[in-house]
């Protein structure tokens, strides 16, 4: 066992985990931050996709104790201070961006990973780094529109 600490979501946390256990297993079994998914398990769906220090990361491949002294952001700390959807959330509502909405989470925060750092990220440049997300139901295409129309909140 290891004592981490990080900040998640905005607030400071401290905790013994085992060295074995991974950042999803973490977030989801002992924070009950359940919003991030697992899928593969293998870092291949992106399902997981959470925020470490501002990059996309796949919680499933990387180990509770390596996120020491990080800042981390799940999908649950997307949403603004007073419980309403960030604008990224709302513009996937509004693009109809979700279906089954099991890959959602990963998707949105590998949008707003790379809104945060490109804000003027192109059609092209979203489909490049969404590219390793899977959907099953959408096609893509709205995922694109509501990442596309999401921009000027990252300005």
């Amino acid at each position: 066992m290891r004592t981490v600490e990080l900040t998640i979501n905005g607030k400071q946390i401290s905790a013994e985990v085992p060295d074995r256990i991974t950042l999803a297993d973490f977030l989801r079994a002992r924070l009950s931050l359940t919003g991030t998914h697992l899928g593969c398990e293998h870092g291949v769906c992106g399902a997981c996709t959470i925020s470490v220090d501002g990059e996309a990361v796949r919680s499933c491949l990387m180990l509770a104790v390596q996120a020491d002294g990080a800042v981390i952001v799940t999908v649950e700390g997307l949403e603004a201070e007073d419980g309403r959807l960030s604008a990224l959330q709302e513009s996937f509502h509004k693009n109809y961006a979700l279906q089954c909405g099991f890959c959602t989470p990963g998707m949105l925060m590998t949008i707003h990973s790379l809104l945060s750092a490109e804000p003027e990220a192109n059609e092209s440049r979203i489909r490049e780094v969404i590219s390793g997300n899977l959907c099953r139901c959408t096609g893509y295409e709205p995922i694109v529109r509501a990442a596309l129309d999401a921009r000027s909140a990252y300005e």
